[in-house]
């Protein structure tokens, strides 16, 4: 094994990435087996995950890639995906919660109802389904290789640019401020707890914006870095938190978002 591949691979380890089948998810499902793991993957509609897995498959010859149903939007549909997680493989050493759901909807008409259904998967599911698997990657975790949460946040939840997507953006900070929560009560335990907090990438989510080349230039042109992010910028923050890289980091909210969470207002003293 090379220097690299003992620093960043990931290989032997079991992981499970929700809406693992497109967008970030899929993202970090790829870096993952690229790095050698065995990724489990699942979202709501199985064919789109049995079809990102058939490309997983493709693209990384030999990698083991599960794909099932899961919903996280729900305390049975968390229960049925670790059940189904026990069913496949006797241990989990990285869980990557990375399902989510968005609303954008303008203030004057924001709706009620547009908060419980965003809150339920983004915050109560994430934090249900790692308590659910907490017995798997207590028994995973090591003092030199602990097992690995990472959260899926948003820059949104911690800059204040909500665009409409109030609901959204408040659940990501809320994520955040779980995240830290559960890195510091899961420490004992040898597991860290990470997130992070994505700038645009190209996704389901963020098609309207992002769906075209073009569209993605435009969007690129108001991150301070001048682009939107790419499929490496994902892996490479994936591979360091879960490899032996990244063993000693435990509550960071990691922003990969071109430093749009340090854009602030035009100098105050610039008498340019």
């Amino acid at each position: 094994m090379s220097y690299l591949e003992n620093l960043f691979g990931v290989s032997g380890k079991v992981a499970l990435v929700t809406g693992g089948g497109t967008g970030i998810g899929f993202m970090v499902a790829s870096a993952l087996a690229h790095g050698g793991a065995r990724v489990m993957i699942c979202s709501r509609k199985e064919a789109v995950v049995a079809e990102a897995a058939a490309c997983l498959r493709a693209e990384v010859p030999g990698a083991q890639i599960d794909a099932f149903a899961g919903d996280v939007s729900s305390e049975e549909g968390v229960a049925a995906i670790a059940d189904e997680v026990r069913a496949r493989t006797g241990r989990l050493d990285i869980l990557v919660n990375n399902a989510g759901i968005t609303w954008g909807e303008q203030l004057d008409r924001f709706r009620h109802g547009a908060w419980q259904k965003v809150m339920n998967v983004n915050v109560a599911g994430l934090f249900d389904l790692t308590r659910n698997l907490l017995p798997e990657l207590k028994a995973s975790g090591a003092g030199n290789d602990p097992a690995r949460v990472i959260n899926l946040g948003s820059v949104m939840g911690s800059t204040p640019i909500g665009d409409g997507a109030y609901s959204y953006a408040a659940s990501k900070a809320a994520v955040h401020h779980l995240t830290r929560i559960l890195a510091k009560e899961l420490a004992p335990d040898q597991i860290t707890v990470n997130a992070f907090a994505p700038g645009p990438f190209q996704s389901k989510m963020t098609e309207f914006a992002t769906g075209t080349e073009d569209k993605a230039t435009r969007v690129g042109k108001n991150v301070p870095l001048g682009r939107i992010g790419a499929p490496d910028d994902i892996a490479g923050a994936t591979l360091f938190l879960c490899s032996r890289a990244g063993s000693y980091v435990t509550g960071a909210i990691l922003p990969l978002c071109g430093g749009i969470h340090v854009a602030t207002g035009a100098s105050l003293f610039d008498l340019s």
